[in-house]
């Protein structure tokens, strides 16, 4: 019980003073003066002070026991939401490649010091920008955001039974239908691309169809094991739902394995390397970019993906930045019906490792593209550039250029052969 509060009430005026105690209401000897406390109707606490009574010892105790009782249960409370939101931080990060895995990693050509590395090509170049170039870059916040819900297509079409068609559903995520066949790139329907639920950048606009109204897909791809292409509650979900098997560049299936996905779901490639899954080929291929979920970077690869059927072919970029390899790759698995091409998350800060708007239109040429899709932008506010200009530039530079492109929708599905016109949806949100 707390201790009773003495108030004090002023120099009250002389009375007759208990024994052993002066007139002036000041005992010479604390000990002698108070013999105990007198039993009756109140507790005398001590001269000059005011007398409590024993109901209000109780009323102070029971106030007391509420308090504690309250502090614990709010202490409680919050210990359990700390616990719920940071449950899955550990295994958010992932797992690093161990046993075979981590001996294939060994063994390739692009692993050396203990990492992965970019083409020679492709070596990143320090930047040192000046002050003002910070300045700019990290300014002008409200751009970053369209000014109204963004236009989304939730009606989920009859599979395509043949030709080529992909559906877009935001950020990197695409559906695509080649030949009866459906694969699934880097799916992620998570609210932020983060591996706690509390921070990170949210969503700007939801994700068209819930992950369960997907039709049965064969493959899922994934290009990198950055969070906003590899999201654990999506590939959980897809492990529960789906039969598909996780084709994957090297290393990242140390982090499908702590998730649940069973190794012999798993297909690990190098560049260059290529496996056959449910009658399509899947060649990893070259990128510029980096990886990691924690500090530790580029301890599993990177890539981009050529997918191969008997009479299509497609090609995702992944989140690479721009270099001369895709020349290459278009001449040893082009041309191209369709290329999936990042244009978003630019900045001047990090020129190598994405692509501005017009460097995708470039490497849809190298490639030997037929038509233009654009992917990684228009979801997440990731870099600070406005947030319709990836698609206004890259419309610019198409025309200029003479190259198809088209910019559905999320959720809109485009039939190759006959793909909608643009239409510039996004420029009333801008």
């Amino acid at each position: 019980m707390r201790s009773l509060r003495t108030v004090s009430a002023g120099r009250p005026p002389v009375a007759a003073a208990p024994p052993g105690v002066p007139a002036n209401g000041e005992a010479r000897d604390a000990r002698s003066a108070f013999p105990g406390p007198t039993r009756g109707a109140g507790t005398q606490i001590g001269p000059g002070s005011v007398y409590r009574s024993e109901s209000d010892d109780e009323s102070g105790c029971r106030m007391a026991v509420n308090r504690t009782v309250r502090n614990v249960l709010v202490a409680g409370a919050v210990a359990a939401a700390a616990g719920a939101v940071l449950r899955d931080l550990p295994a958010s990060l992932g797992r690093r490649p161990s046993g075979p895995r981590a001996e294939r990693v060994r063994r390739s050509p692009n692993f050396r010091d203990g990492a992965f590395h970019n083409p020679p090509s492709a070596a990143a170049v320090p930047i040192r920008p000046s002050f003002t170039v910070v300045v700019k870059q990290l300014g002008d916040f409200a751009s970053r955001r369209p000014r109204g819900p963004v236009p989304l297509v939730s009606a989920v079409p009859e599979p395509a039974r043949d030709g080529l068609r992909a559906t877009w559903y935001g950020h990197s995520s695409v559906l695509l239908e080649i030949e009866g066949r459906r694969v699934l790139l880097d799916p992620i329907w998570s609210r932020r691309p983060s591996p706690v639920r509390f921070a990170g950048p949210r969503r700007l606009h939801p994700a068209p169809v819930p992950l369960d109204a997907l039709p049965p897909v064969d493959a899922v791809v994934i290009s990198h094991d950055h969070y906003d292409h590899l999201d654990m509650p999506t590939v959980r979900a897809l492990c529960r739902t789906q039969a598909a098997r996780f084709v994957v560049p090297l290393g990242i299936g140390g982090h499908l394995e702590r998730w649940g996905v069973p190794s012999e779901r798993i297909v690990e490639l190098d560049w260059e390397e290529e496996a056959k899954v449910a009658g399509l080929r899947f060649v990893a291929t070259a990128a510029r970019h980096f990886s990691g979920r924690t500090l530790r970077r580029n301890d599993t690869l990177w890539g981009s993906w050529a997918i191969i059927g008997h009479r299509h072919r497609a090609f995702y970029a992944g989140d690479s930045g721009y270099f001369d390899g895709f020349a290459g790759i278009g001449a040893a698995h082009g041309p191209f019906d369709l290329t999936l091409m990042p244009i978003g998350a630019y900045s001047a800060l990090w020129p190598d490792v994405h692509m501005t708007p017009e460097e995708a239109v470039t490497a849809h040429l190298d490639l030997g593209g037929r038509l233009l899709l654009p992917v990684h932008w228009a979801t997440f506010n990731l870099a600070p550039h406005p947030w319709a200009e990836p698609a206004d530039r890259l419309w610019r530079e198409a025309k200029s250029r003479g190259v198809d492109v088209t910019v559905p929708r999320p959720g809109e599905p485009v039939d190759v052969a006959s793909p909608p016109p643009v239409d510039g949806w996004w420029q009333t949100l801008a």
